[in-house]
């Protein structure tokens, strides 16, 4: 029977099938196919996951139309390199290598978002800063709905309007709001409850909310090109995209992804830091927010210049 078939009919009679009856034929189909340019595998810490946990993971709502007037115009004026790293450019913003675990919360619009915000807040001022996921998620109610899911381009317009204030991981109590849901590891099933919004800083933490605000000057699609997307990065740095994932991708583990197999189960938004090319591939270097125990340690890379999953045609950033 097909991978598809057996997903659809699993969704249907039941919500709590385990990770094992889910995944397994997946990544099997994925290793057997010689046309595959990628590597599925078993993630031990995600056995006993009902399907109701890997939907949290993927919150980013694909049904906003692209407003043509925020679409930002690039005129591609430079020959770009075949291969690229925002942290080997901007080796001063520790935030472009730092990986976040969204935990099981539909908040990957809010995470990276706040990742976006926080490399580019760095590139563009020289503060070395880790804005917050919290704050967005949970204050913005025009953007979403927290861990119910959110937009991208709206995230991005709340750090201009609103603003940012800062917050690391969960439980480091580093910043004004720390990411409050607990990372799941093999403890958690299903979606996280949003936390409430709050308009208040850790009380351990000496700056005041408002006084704490990190804000963008503009918010923008990037024009749906692969060369437009290149010179967006390479100029201003990091940028927020978002896709369609099906159900070969949470087992992947290395190579350039492009679907293989397995039913669509959601919209997951990720930032994007560079590019380059594996075993005659052009790719696209993704930091994922599912911790560094998935992929490549929390990264991985995805067929570039085909539109792979949507990737090319839903892209935001904000200038700093």
């Amino acid at each position: 029977m097909k991978v598809a078939i057996i997903l659809l009919s699993c969704i249907a009679a039941s919500m709590a099938l385990e990770y094992q009856s889910l995944f397994q034929d997946v990544s099997e189909e994925v290793n057997n196919n010689p046309n595959a340019m990628w590597k599925a595998g078993y993630y031990k810490h995600w056995e006993g996951k009902n399907l109701d946990f890997f939907k949290s993971l993927v919150g980013t709502r694909l049904d906003k139309p692209v407003d043509p007037t925020k679409v930002k115009k690039v005129a591609v004026t430079r020959s770009l390199p075949t291969s690229f790293e925002s942290s080997s450019k901007w080796t001063n913003c520790p935030s472009i290598t730092h990986i976040r675990d969204q935990a099981n919360c539909g908040s990957c619009w809010a995470v990276s978002a706040a990742e976006v915000a926080s490399d580019r807040t760095c590139i563009g001022t020289g503060k070395n800063v880790m804005l917050s996921a919290e704050d967005v998620m949970s204050c913005c109610s025009w953007c979403g709905q927290g861990c119910e899911g959110g937009y991208p381009i709206d995230a991005q317009a709340y750090f201009s309007y609103s603003g940012y204030v800062t917050g690391g991981d969960y439980g480091t109590r580093q910043g004004c709001q720390p990411y409050e849901i607990r990372p799941c590891g093999s403890s958690c099933n299903g979606d996280a409850s949003t936390p409430s919004c709050s308009y208040s800083c850790e009380s351990s933490y000496s700056t005041s909310y408002e006084a704490d605000k990190h804000y963008g000057s503009d918010y923008y699609y990037v024009s749906a090109s692969e060369s437009a997307i290149q010179q967006e990065i390479y100029e201003n740095g990091p940028i927020q995209c978002a896709f369609t994932v099906y159900a070969d991708f949470y087992n992947y583990q290395t190579g350039v992804y492009h679907h293989v197999t397995g039913s669509r189960l959601g919209g997951h938004a990720i930032r994007v830091v560079g590019w380059g090319v594996e075993n005659g591939m052009k790719y696209w270097k993704v930091a994922n927010s599912w911790s560094t125990t998935w992929g490549e340690s929390g990264y991985f890379k995805i067929q570039r210049g085909n539109n792979e999953c949507g990737i090319e045609a839903q892209c935001v950033a904000s200038k700093v």
